[in-house]
């Protein structure tokens, strides 16, 4: 499957228009779909863009250790709202929990102390502790959004310490081998694009350093590639259940604050960064290190999404977060949006097929079908999917009645008689307003 002609000539453009007057030696960007390319483009000669050529991530791979504590948390190694101090006692900010440091929202400062970590060789995470203080907490937590590279230092120390492995070998382990991720790293491997600062007057390139960053890494270590950054991408839109259930990415994608309080348009989950363009949310992360910058974003519902990357450090008069979401909306404005083929249900069973038909409540018809075991109740505005739990109890699965109890009440007959939807009581008799 490819994109139509015209979305990739508007594609090209952006791309194009972004490495001349951005003045990047390298621009690559990518549409990307079900974990393929859909389209590659790029500009640039230094190197010449390829989706195989590594390129750092930088804080992307944030959204990879937020899988690796979202991994840990479904398997009960910990729960979000664990103190840090639990597991990693004697911290001068152990108030704080790993659900506020994974959403920004712990009042943790920017950085760690030191040197700035993202151009120098980092220590291991002892140091990092050792060098914590209590003054790192900027404010109270969840009194405003503060993103803190610092947080995510501490995430990777907490799964170092309940699993006793290393940052890095978790994530091959655990995220990157079952993906197929083959060509993401800790360190970078050739074909790697180097990485620049171009002198603001004469363009000049002055080569960045590619140092470790040791016990920072899970705040913005790894390289990657656009083929690898698709099937990461793919798995935000689709989740493979060896990684993640649905339901846990769902969770993580799901805002815990916005970032930008007067317009609405950029907030933040449990890892990934939310985007607001026009009528459409996107989920994904930006990433920049001394030399690079990079961005990845997802509309879900359509499973597209896009791939940035550039190796200098910025782009002037726009970023990589605009170049990369005007491609992603480009795409979507000018592609068929897949359709579903539809089928048939399956003949509703037993509890199932004694309450379809329609019902009625406060003087609105709503209709209930069934499908193998499950129902579907469709109303004036929104549908429910339910799924039996018990006698004569549903579970909304979906819709506004998500999370709550559908309940048969019977006749002493034991005939139906009755909805209880979380107490708003459905009949099958239109004047009943009960």
């Amino acid at each position: 499957m490819s994109l139509l002609p015209e979305s990739c000539r508007r594609i090209d453009e952006i791309a194009a228009r972004a490495q001349a007057t951005g003045r990047v030696p390298s621009l690559a960007l990518a549409i990307v779909r079900d974990r393929a390319v859909l389209h590659f483009t790029g500009a640039g000669e230094q190197p010449r863009p390829d989706p195989k050529t590594q390129y750092r991530l930088g804080s992307i791979t944030k959204t990879i250790t937020a899988t690796l504590v979202m991994q840990l948390r479904d398997e009960g190694f910990f729960a979000l709202d664990d103190l840090l101090y639990r597991h990693l006692p004697g911290t001068p900010i152990g108030g704080v929990t790993l659900r506020q440091l994974l959403g920004h929202v712990s009042g943790l400062q920017r950085e760690p102390d030191g040197p700035w970590w993202e151009r120098h060789p980092g220590g291991d995470v002892e140091k990092l502790l050792a060098e914590l203080t209590y003054e790192k907490l900027a404010g109270a937590p969840y009194r405003r959004y503060r993103y803190s590279n610092l947080a995510y230092g501490l995430l990777g120390a907490v799964l170092e310490r309940v699993t006793g492995m290393g940052w890095t070998e978790l994530v091959g382990k655990r995220v990157l081998d079952p993906l197929g991720m083959k060509r993401t790293t800790g360190s970078p491997v050739e074909p790697y694009a180097r990485g620049y600062v171009v002198h603001a007057l004469g363009g000049a390139l002055h080569e960045e350093p590619r140092p470790d960053t040791g016990a920072m890494a899970p705040a913005g270590q790894l390289w990657s590639t656009v083929t690898d950054m698709a099937k990461w991408a793919g798995f935000l839109a689709d989740p493979a259940p060896a990684v993640l259930a649905r339901e846990t990415v769902d969770e993580m994608c799901a805002p815990v604050v916005i970032s930008d309080l007067e317009s609405w348009t950029a907030g933040h989950g449990l890892g990934p960064q939310l985007f607001r363009v026009g009528e459409r949310v996107y989920v994904g992360h930006g990433g920049s290190m001394p030399g690079y910058v990079a961005h990845l974003a997802v509309h879900r519902r359509s499973r597209m999404g896009v791939v940035a990357f550039a190796n200098a450090y910025g782009l002037d008069g726009t970023t990589i977060q605009q170049v990369s979401l005007d491609a992603l909306t480009a795409a979507l404005d000018s592609e068929p949006e897949p359709v579903a083929a539809w089928r048939p249900p399956a003949a509703p069973r037993g509890e199932a097929a004694e309450i379809c038909g329609r019902w009625w409540w406060m003087g609105r018809e709503y209709s209930i079908v069934g499908d193998g075991d499950a129902l579907l109740m469709d109303g004036p505005v929104h549908e429910t999917r339910f799924a039996r739990e018990a006698p004569d109890r549903w579970r909304g699965l979906s819709g506004p009645n998500e999370g709550e109890i559908l309940r048969i009440l019977r006749t002493p007959e034991g005939t139906v008689d009755r909805l209880d939807i979380a107490t708003f009581i459905f009949s099958r008799d239109p004047g009943h307003l009960a």
